[in-house]
């Protein structure tokens, strides 16, 4: 998928005395974007920002140890033996003599050669080095998502390995003397000395923040000022944002942490490295006690004393991926709790660290290895209600005129029910043109892509839910009972597949989210939830959907 981009300046950094002027430049081809302000809390600010690139340059992936080496050392110990048994066989000592000659010779040889050698590897690294340096949009596809909303600003990025997902939300509280800005999204030209430049913010510097609206100046002369950029990016990148949207508006189990309990587990994970499984973090819940975790395979408990759990449920909920964690180390001294989401066992989990008028978000995929867009199919589990396509424009609009606003709001305003408002509202989330804040609890405008992405390409990366729909098709679903829960609902069905029947169930909750689901096909026996539902949970749902609604 190629995105175009069109940046008139570089991003710019001015050192002046005490005086420090930032200067990104926003993406020319979309929607006048810009704002100017003067930082006012800069140290929190810096850590935030560091934390985000954190984000960026994750990559956790295994990489396997390069043994270039050990073998042409042990090529050279089998060929130095071989050698040694001809001098013990020979008898002759002229013989003896020239292989020692020759042996000398070759020594020589080969220290030529691997001084060569080592000059060339010296040489490609200090090559790699100048182009992580000058040339940064080599080593990462996309520049960073920043939008300008009207009561904050905020970042968004992806890790390498498409596993981790970082939002920092910078209130208008962070500055001071606010000259303009303009709502919207756009890229910014992002360069990696930019990241060194944040790292001398001082809180007793005056640093000035803009987004360059001279960026959107009309081109009048002849000479082509701007830099046009084309980056070819993998589906897997935007459909991986588009998941993690879907999934921040799923039910989720919430409980507080103090700052210190995440300092604890980055520092137990720090000091010891696991050699076998299991290698989990497990929450233990229960009401008005402390929350305790557990790191496999250790057995090491953590008691967050600060921290009760304020929930109703006693549960435990297991979760995988853990070094992630250190990414929230940076914000560990400026942030004031830690708000964790956690979908269920093996399921994402989302951090959200309090930083005062700032806000830090860190979503995670169930495992490392399994990335947002391959396996994780939660559109498939939020709000799927139809609605026709004159009420979505006109929900739509309404969110716009706002920039933000709560899904009860605009069903008040609107006159619309809430399951309409929901339902438009995800449809637009899997569209890229809308996404769910967690902290605030509140839909934003954010339109992912200048162009309207190709949803054909994005939306289905499997095939359960064509299969779902074929199955409405030819009449093989059939609901045998169906009761209200708590505002939602709850169904059971069969579903006739080609060689068998199958019996799902289903329980929808009021915001017409799937909380819970089973089924006696295979593919659910062996994944459950962590890879979305299957077709035969969908073809219930979609039934139970023309049938009561």
């Amino acid at each position: 998928m190629e995105f175009n981009y069109a940046y008139k300046n570089n991003t710019a950094v001015n050192n002046q005395g005490g005086n420090t002027q930032m200067s990104f430049s926003p993406d020319t081809k979309r929607q006048p974007t810009y704002f100017i302000g003067e930082l006012r809390k800069n140290v929190a600010f810096r850590e935030a920002i560091s934390a985000l690139h954190d984000v960026v340059v994750s990559d956790l992936r295994y990489k396997p140890k390069d043994r270039t080496a050990y073998q042409e050392w042990l090529a050279k110990q089998e060929e130095t033996s071989i050698l040694e048994w001809q001098m013990q066989a020979a008898k002759q000592e002229e013989l003896a003599a020239k292989i020692k000659q020759l042996n000398e010779e070759i020594q020589t040889l080969d220290k030529a050669i691997a001084r060569k050698r080592n000059n060339f590897f010296q040489a490609q690294q200090a090559y790699y080095s100048y182009l992580y340096k000058k040339e940064y949009n080599l080593w990462f596809v996309l520049d960073p998502v920043i939008t300008v909303h009207p009561d904050e600003v905020f970042f968004e990025c992806f890790s390498q390995d498409e596993s981790s997902y970082g939002r920092l939300g910078v209130s208008y509280e962070v500055f001071k003397n606010i000259s303009e800005f303009a709502c919207g999204t756009t890229n910014i030209d992002y360069s990696a000395a930019l990241y060194d430049e944040f790292q001398k913010i001082r809180s007793y510097k005056t640093t000035q923040f803009q987004i360059d609206p001279s960026g959107f100046e009309v081109q009048t002369t002849n000479e082509d000022s701007f830099k046009e950029v084309k980056i070819d990016l993998p589906d897997s990148w935007v459909r991986g944002f588009l998941q993690v949207s879907s999934a921040m508006s799923l039910p989720a189990t919430q409980l507080e942490l103090h700052p210190m309990d995440i300092y604890n587990v980055c520092f137990l994970l720090r000091r010891k490295k696991e050699k076998q499984s299991p290698r989990s973090l497990r929450y233990h819940l229960k009401p008005g006690e402390p929350i305790r975790i557990v790191l496999e395979p250790w057995e090491d408990e953590i008691v967050c004393a600060r921290s009760p759990y304020t929930g109703s449920t006693e549960q435990t909920i297991r979760t995988w991926g853990r070094r992630r964690l250190h990414i929230l180390e940076r914000l560990i001294p400026v942030a004031r709790k830690f708000t964790v989401h956690l979908l269920g066992t093996g399921m994402p989990s989302f951090y959200v660290a309090d930083l005062g008028d700032m806000s830090f978000t860190l979503g995670l995929s169930g495992w490392t290895a399994n990335d947002w867009s391959q396996s994780g199919n939660f559109d498939l589990m939020a709000p799927r209600a139809d609605v026709d396509a004159d009420t979505q424009r006109l929900i739509f609009a309404a969110l716009a005129e706002n920039w933000l606003e709560t899904p009860d709001s605009l069903a008040q305003r609107l006159n619309l029910s809430r399951t309409a408002i929901l339902g438009a509202l995800g449809a637009y989330t899997q569209a890229g043109r809308a996404i769910y804040d967690l902290n605030k609890q509140v839909y934003r405008v954010r339109e992912l892509s200048r162009e309207p992405l190709p949803m054909e390409r994005l939306r289905f990366a499997n095939e359960r839910e064509e299969k779902a729909s074929r199955f409405l098709l030819y009449n093989q679903v059939k609901i045998t009972s169906s009761s209200d829960a708590g505002g939602g609902f709850a169904v059971q069905g069969n579903v006739r597949d080609i060689y068998q029947n199958f019996t799902p169930s289903l329980t929808v909750d009021s915001d017409e989210r799937i909380v819970a689901a089973e089924c006696t096909c295979n593919w659910h026996r062996q994944n459950k939830l962590y890879k979305g539902p299957c077709e035969h949970i969908l073809a219930l749902r979609m039934e139970h959907a023309r049938q009561f609604q």
